[in-house]
């Protein structure tokens, strides 16, 4: 049961760390262990961006090359090195990794944010953030996409650098891989996690020493650390410099997974991993790379792999197939828990959901997306069959998740922190002044690839509101149905409506205290019985990632305390599995007339059939389109932890 998973979760002191243990374990030791296993899943993709960043930059078959001089092979990692800083240090680990729901980070947590604190200064504008948010999300489900094909592609792609004739070898390889890890999510990432963190390690020390070497032989190319060299290429070379910046950006692709799972590790963890490992070895390896294009134009061919010795090329790219498949895992998984929020927040129907690890319930798997994102991974890896080509769609989905994230934290610093509006106005400037630089830098490659996350977040977009609308219209004819919940239990109890007292307790569940459930106003109105003891259901799902178990249950007796006939109304947060069962074991006995025994309870679920009216509630594309996402709506009694053998379902229609 959920409780049960949620009881072996440690308790996390501030930031996210663990408190010392006794004296068993030391802090120092915790704090290795959290710091080691956020290199694991936080960074796999920031961390293969050295593969593949300048070799696009200075890719001959781009639409805009930009031409391999010396004055520009300095500009370039000099921009490189301060978009990093730029974006990795200061919108996220710095600013936006303050602005956590709960301790939860993520796009989705701004999105809370918003619709809590804006609400407080402006529903109009908190309302187009939140929806700006949700398009935010929308391009994660694109990156989600695109980053398993052009991470698993570029590792692979180094047989050829191995040996040539290997080169027709690299989609059907990439395929293989990609299929495979698909085809284990199912089994979670607890057991594989473990490793992720040494195999990290062992993959930044290895692009550290080999940048290293790099320097050692061409040490000027240190020079390009002065933001001078970034500055004179963007200003004097502008127009070679503003094509550049859509493969640039790539050094940057996986910053928002340092925000998206800072509630598994904590603010700390991550950043100490980041600045001591991450960081330096990124940064060491793209000076690298620049000192060997420097020694040799020919080396932009391939130069993460061509700086490597020949006797350790083979090594390399094994390694390097590792550590991109654990930047795949972490962007898969990252994809579950966007959708299993965006679910519990109501823009998705509900979903079958499978928590896979007994200590962590972070750790998910949704079948439905798993299967949607390998179909999509598998077409786009036939589709564009390299790294290179992927490379111009990649950047669009980074800059527009950067850019609405630095966007809305901003909002949430002014809204929530009262932050003044001079110190709002000029951090917001400079940055949203980068982002949208990188943002219209990637929209030149529209026709070229990029359009296909735009697409892709257009499509989840559509389907969000869309299921958020119809939602709200189902919501409303129902609520006009069931009619209010008090006058039927005062009509009931009157005698008004005849019925049979039968033994047994009933739950039913519902929407909330107003209005009566569906299924409990056939069965006294058709079957005329009522049971001894009569639960209303209903689930709250809050904005907050948990809800402390003292704060689960609130009851109301509906005006009586003696006829067996209560409302209950069970808390939960967005990141927690929904157990019906679990949550009424809660209840003192003195509440509801003795004991309600759960495990032997009748469970009433009203199920409602979609139609499509002729009324103008939406336009007849995204009624079909509402109609059309509601079968994928995972089953009722699976998702509330019923027991099936002991639910009745009842239904009805409703056209929308």
């Amino acid at each position: 049961m959920a409780e049960d998973r949620q009881g072996t979760v440690p308790d996390t002191g501030p930031g996210g760390e663990p408190p010392q243990a006794g004296h068993s374990t030391p802090r120092g030791v915790l704090r290795l262990g959290l710091t080691v296993a956020a290199l694991g899943v936080v960074f796999g993709d920031l961390g293969t961006s050295p593969i593949y960043t300048l070799q696009t930059v200075f890719d001959p078959k781009d639409p805009h090359p930009v031409p391999v001089t010396t004055q520009n092979v300095y500009g370039v990692v000099s921009l490189v090195f301060w978009s990093v800083v730029f974006i990795v240090w200061i919108t996220y680990v710095l600013l936006a990794m303050r602005a956590d729901n709960d301790g939860e980070g993520g796009i989705m947590a701004l999105i809370t944010l918003v619709r809590r604190w804006g609400s407080q200064r402006g529903r109009r504008a908190a309302a187009v953030l939140a929806g700006l948010g949700i398009f935010g999300a929308s391009l994660f489900f694109g990156d989600s996409m695109i980053t398993p094909a052009i991470s698993v592609l570029s590792a692979v792609e180094g047989m050829k650098v191995v040996q040539p004739s290997l080169g027709s070898a690299v989609v059907p390889v990439t395929a293989l891989i990609i299929v495979v890890l698909f085809l284990v999510q199912r089994r979670g990432t607890a057991a594989v996690g473990r490793v992720f963190g040494p195999v990290m390690i062992l993959w930044f020390t290895a692009i550290g020493a080999c940048g290293i070497a790099g320097i050692a032989d061409h040490p000027s190319i240190l020079r390009a650390l002065s933001p001078t060299y970034a500055l004179t290429f963007l200003v004097g070379h502008f127009g070679t410099a503003f094509f550049a910046l859509a493969a640039v950006v790539l050094a940057v692709t996986g910053a928002e997974a340092l925000y998206a799972d800072m509630g598994h590790f904590g603010r700390r963890p991550i950043t100490r991993a980041w600045m001591f490992v991450v960081f330096p070895a990124c940064v060491l390896s793209y000076l690298g790379q620049g000192a060997l294009i420097l020694a040799d134009r020919s080396n932009v061919s391939s130069p993460f792999f061509l700086l490597v010795p020949g006797w350790g090329r083979v090594a390399m790219v094994v390694l390097a197939t590792a550590a991109t498949v654990i930047a795949s895992q972490a962007v898969i998984t990252g994809a579950y828990s966007v959708a299993y929020q965006a679910a519990q927040l109501g823009y998705l129907p509900r979903l079958r959901i499978a928590h896979t690890s007994e200590s962590t319930i972070g750790q998910i798997y949704v079948p439905w997306i798993n299967w949607l994102l390998m179909v999509s991974v598998l077409t786009l890896v036939f589709a564009f069959r390299s790294s290179a080509a992927l490379a111009f769609a990649f950047g669009m989905a980074v800059t527009g998740t950067i850019t609405i994230t630095t966007l809305l934290f901003f909002y949430v610093a002014r809204a929530k922190w009262g932050t003044p509006k001079w110190v709002v106005g000029v951090g917001a400037a400079v940055l949203l002044t980068v982002d949208l630089l990188f943002f219209a830098a990637n929209l030149t490659k529209l026709v070229h690839g990029a359009w296909l996350p735009l697409l892709i977040g257009l499509s989840a977009f559509t389907v969000m509101t869309t299921w958020q609308r119809g939602r709200q219209l189902v919501t409303q004819e129902r609520e006009r149905r069931e009619g209010p919940l008090r006058e039927f239990v005062d009509r009931l109890r009157s005698g008004e409506v005849a019925t049979s007292r039968v033994p047994g307790t009933a739950v039913f569940l519902n929407r909330g205290l107003q209005t009566t459930p569906l299924a409990l106003r056939a069965n006294v109105e058709h079957n005329h019985v009522r049971h001894d003891q009569i639960v209303i259901l209903s689930i709250e799902t809050e904005t907050v990632p948990r809800v402390p178990a003292d704060e689960r249950i609130v009851v109301d007796h509906l005006g009586y305390a003696d006829d067996g006939i209560v409302h209950v109304a069970a808390r939960f947060g967005y990141m927690e599995t929904l157990d019906v069962p679990g949550a009424l074991a809660m209840l003192d006995p003195a509440q509801t007339e003795g004991p309600l025994q759960p495990d032997r309870a009748s469970y009433f679920l009203s199920t409602i059939e979609l139609r499509r009216g002729k009324a103008p509630t939406m336009a007849p594309w995204r009624k079909r389109l509402f109609i059309a996402t509601s079968y994928i709506t995972a089953d009722a009694a699976e998702y509330f932890g019923l027991p099936r053998d002991r639910t009745v379902i009842m239904g009805s229609h409703i056209e929308v």
